[in-house]
C-alpha cells in the first residue's frame, strides 16, 4: 500500500508540473524523459557494483598513508581514465599516516574474579600503551558527570564513556551526533583529570562485539592517553560488573602510532561543460577508509556513484552543459586534509562553484539530498526538482547538511548538497570490521548514482 501511495503522489508532483505554461510544460516532459534514460542506463548496464567489488576486494582497506590508499589512488584514476572523461589528474596532498599495529588486548577483572576478554579496537590517532596498561575504571554518561567527581576518583584511572545512542531518534545519523563527542574529545577531557586511558562505547545502537573505530583527537598541552573502543556488549559488561564491583580492574595493550606524514592524492576526472565550462559541479566521495574492513559503504559506495554518475550522463548523449566533476576525496577519515586541499586550490584558481554534492551515507536505498545553502531560495529552486525525482524514491529535498569533504567549499559553492539514503542500517557497520562488499545491495547502489546522476544534469541545465 505504502508504494502505491508514493507513486500516486509522484505522479500528482509530476502532472502539477505538467499543468504550467506551454514551454515549461516541454522542458519538464523533456527532462523527464532525460532521466528515465539515466535510470535505465544504471540498473540494466550500470558500472558501479562492479567497480565496488573490485576496489574493497582487490584493494580492501584504504587508511590514509597506507600502501592500499595509494593503490586506491592509482585504481580511481585509471578507471576514470578508461571511463573517456575529458581530463583525470590528481591533486597532491599530504595525509597524517597511523598504524594500528598488532591486534589490541583488552580485559577486565573484580578483585576475586576471573580476566573477561573484551573486543575492542584503539580509536584513530590513539597512542599505544607501551606493553600492558593496568588500572581501575570509573563510569560516565555525560561531561556533568565526569566534572562532578573528585580528582582522586579519575586520577590514575581509566575513564570510561559510556552514553549510548538515544534510540528514540528516527534518524540514527542523530543519535551518532549525540554520542560522538565522547570519541572525539574524551581522551583529552580525561587526561585533564589525570587518567591514564579513555574507554568509549562504540557509536552504534547495534548490541553485538564489533567495535567501531573513528578518530579521537589530542591537544598538544594535555598528555596523550590511550584510548580504545568497546564493542557495546563488552560495555554493557563492564558496565554491570562496575556496579557490582566498583574495584574492577582494566588491562589494556595496544601497539598503534603515528608516523610521519605521506604524499597522496585526490583523484578527479572531469567532464568540460558545453555550454558554461566555467561553472564547476563537484561530485564525490572519500577514497580512504579505516583499517579494520573493506570500506565498502564507508565510503567505497560514493566513490563509485560518483564516477558512475559522469558516465551516465555520456552514456546518455546528456553531456553537462556546467563543467562536471567527479572527485575521490583522500583523507575524510582522520583529517579531511583532501577536502581542505580541493578548496584551496579552488579558491587559488578563483573557480566558480555552482554545486558540490557528496554521497558518504552508504550505498542504501535512495532518498533524496540535504541542501545546505545561504539562501532559502536556494534551496527552494532545488526542490522544485522534486516532482521529476519522486518517481524514483530520490525527491525527498529539504534543508540539510552536505558533507564533510565539500564542507570547506562553503562560501565558495553555491550550494552544498548531501546524497540522502537509508540509514538505518549504516551505523550497525559504520567503522567495523563489518563494513564489507557483500552488505552492498546491486539495485540500491545503482539507483543512488542515477539518482546522483539526474541532479547533476538538472542542475547543469538550470544552474543556481
Amino acid at each position: 500500500m505504502l508504494h502505491h501511495l508514493r507513486t500516486a503522489a509522484a505522479g500528482l508532483l509530476l502532472a502539477a508540473a505538467l499543468a504550467a505554461p506551454a514551454h515549461a510544460q516541454t522542458a519538464a516532459k523533456t527532462d523527464s524523459l532525460n532521466l528515465r534514460k539515466i535510470y535505465d542506463e544504471a540498473l540494466l548496464r550500470g558500472q558501479s557494483y562492479d567497480n565496488l567489488r573490485y576496489l574493497c576486494q582487490n584493494i580492501g582497506p584504504r587508511l590514509s598513508g597506507s600502501p592500499q590508499a595509494e593503490q586506491a589512488v592509482q585504481w580511481g584514476k585509471q578507471t576514470m581514465e578508461k571511463l573517456g572523461f575529458d581530463r583525470v589528474y590528481l591533486q597532491e596532498v599530504m595525509v597524517p599516516h597511523w598504524v594500528r599495529g598488532a591486534k589490541e588486548k583488552g580485559s577486565f577483572k573484580a578483585p576475586k574474579g576471573k580476566a573477561q576478554n573484551v573486543a575492542l579496537c584503539a580509536l584513530g590517532g590513539s597512542v599505544g600503551t607501551s606493553g600492558k596498561l593496568k588500572a581501575q575504571v570509573v563510569e560516565v554518561r555525560s561531561w556533568d558527570e565526569l566534572a562532578k567527581l573528585p580528582d582522586a576518583q579519575v586520577k590514575g584511572k581509566f575513564v570510561f564513556f559510556n552514553r549510548p545512542f538515544d534510540d528514540k531518534l528516527i534518524e540514527p545519523g542523530g543519535a551518532y551526533s549525540g554520542a560522538v563527542d565522547q570519541r572525539g574529545r574524551g581522551p583529552v577531557e580525561a587526561a585533564k583529570r589525570g587518567a591514564v586511558g579513555a574507554l568509549v562505547r562504540s557509536m552504534t545502537s547495534a548490541k553485538d562485539d564489533n567495535p567501531h573505530t573513528g578518530t579521537t583527537r589530542y591537544d598538544d598541552k594535555v598528555t596523550k592517553i590511550p584510548a580504545a573502543a568497546l564493542s557495546t556488549l563488552a560495555a554493557d559488561r563492564l558496565s554491570a560488573e562496575l556496579k557490582q564491583n566498583p574495584a574492577v580492574e582494566f588491562e589494556l595493550e595496544m601497539a598503534c602510532q603515528t608516523l610521519p606524514d605521506v604524499k597522496s592524492y585526490n583523484v578527479v576526472g572531469e567532464v568540460k561543460g558545453s555550454k558554461y565550462p566555467n561553472e564547476i559541479i563537484t561530485v564525490g566521495g572519500h577514497l580512504d577508509s579505516w583499517d579494520l574492513a573493506q570500506g565498502a559503504h564507508d565510503d567505497g559506495t560514493g566513490c563509485v556513484q560518483s564516477m558512475e554518475a559522469l558516465r551516465l550522463l555520456l552514456a546518455t548523449g546528456l553531456r553537462p552543459e556546467r563543467t562536471v566533476r567527479a572527485v575521490l576525496f583522500i583523507n575524510e577519515e582522520n583529517g579531511n586534509r583532501g577536502g581542505i586541499k580541493y578548496a584551496e586550490l579552488a579558491k587559488a584558481a578563483g573557480e566558480k562553484h555552482v554545486a558540490a554534492i557528496e554521497s558518504d551515507g552508504g550505498g542504501f536505498t535512495p532518498r533524496g539530498f540535504g541542501v545546505e545553502a545561504a539562501s532559502p531560495a536556494t534551496v527552494a529552486k532545488v526542490q522544485q526538482w522534486a516532482p521529476l525525482l519522486a518517481p524514483y524514491h530520490a525527491g525527498d529535498i529539504a534543508a540539510g547538511h552536505g558533507g564533510t569533504d565539500i564542507g570547506p567549499l562553503k562560501g565558495q559553492a553555491t550550494a552544498l548538497i548531501g546524497y540522502d539514503c537509508d540509514s538505518q542500517r549504516y551505523f550497525d557497520i559504520h567503522h567495523t570490521a563489518a563494513d564489507t562488499f557483500d552488505k552492498v545491495h546491486r539495485r540500491e547502489l545503482e539507483l543512488g548514482g542515477a539518482g546522483m546522476a539526474s541532479l547533476i544534469y538538472l542542475l547543469s541545465k538550470y544552474g543556481l
